[in-house]
Parts: structure tokens; C-alpha cells; sequence
């Protein structure tokens, strides 16, 4: 039951963060609120190119989720276990960045998504 409420809490999460990063690559003007915040408004050619592949990645990250929280069973308890740990292990990672972040906007609401994230794998992983 736990399994299933935190893997819908870093579903949710990944899914409006998959909304964003599309936005910033069709060119929304947020960049104050992503990749340190660089770029005021609409983000270079290069840096949207980024976040079409950022989308790419949270799609395989909701995968691991998925298969974490026994949704989905593609791949072997082994690759799952793993997979999650890993995720969580990046998860945990980019919870400095962000919070180092020269941009306010990202600090103010990245760090805490991606703690939030972060959490969430780990309580996955715990109960694998």
C-alpha cells in the first residue's frame, strides 16, 4: 500500500516535470527555472534540445517506478531492485545542485520536488 502511494507521488512528480521540460522545448520562457537558470526566458536552441531528452529520461524513470512498485513485471526482481537504487541514488544527487542553484526560481522549487523524488524512490527501494 505504501509501495503504491509514494510510486504515485514520483509518478505525479515525473509526469509535471515531463510537462515542463516540454514547455521549456517549445520555447515557454522559464528558463530562470531550470539548468541553473542560465537564460532568463526562452531557453537557447542547445539547452531545448536538452529538454526534449530530459522527457526521454523521466519516461524510463517512471518505468523503474512502475516496475518498482510492481505495476508493471518486464524485467527480473534483480534489475528492478537495482534500478531503483540507482534512481534514488541520482535522485539523492541532484538534490545539491539544485540546491546550489544561483537561480532562486530553481532552488525554490526544484530542490524540493527532487527531495520529494528522492524520498519517494528510496521508500521503493525499501520495500523491494
Amino acid at each position: 500500500m505504501l509501495a503504491t502511494f509514494v510510486a504515485v507521488i514520483l509518478l505525479a512528480l515525473l509526469a509535471a516535470l515531463a510537462v515542463f521540460q516540454i514547455a521549456l522545448a517549445s520555447g515557454a520562457p522559464l528558463g530562470s527555472y531550470a539548468f541553473g537558470g542560465q537564460h532568463e526566458g526562452t531557453l537557447p536552441w542547445q539547452w531545448r534540445i536538452a529538454s526534449a531528452v530530459t522527457v526521454v529520461v523521466y519516461a524510463v524513470m517512471a518505468w523503474i517506478t512502475l516496475e518498482a512498485a510492481g505495476v508493471t513485471d518486464l524485467t527480473c526482481a534483480t534489475t528492478d531492485t537495482a534500478a531503483i537504487w540507482i534512481l534514488t541514488a541520482i535522485l539523492a544527487l541532484n538534490i545539491v545542485p539544485n540546491a546550489i542553484s544561483r537561480s532562486r526560481h530553481e532552488r525554490a522549487t526544484m530542490t524540493p520536488v527532487v527531495a520529494i523524488m528522492a524520498v519517494a524512490a528510496l521508500v521503493l527501494a525499501l520495500n523491494l
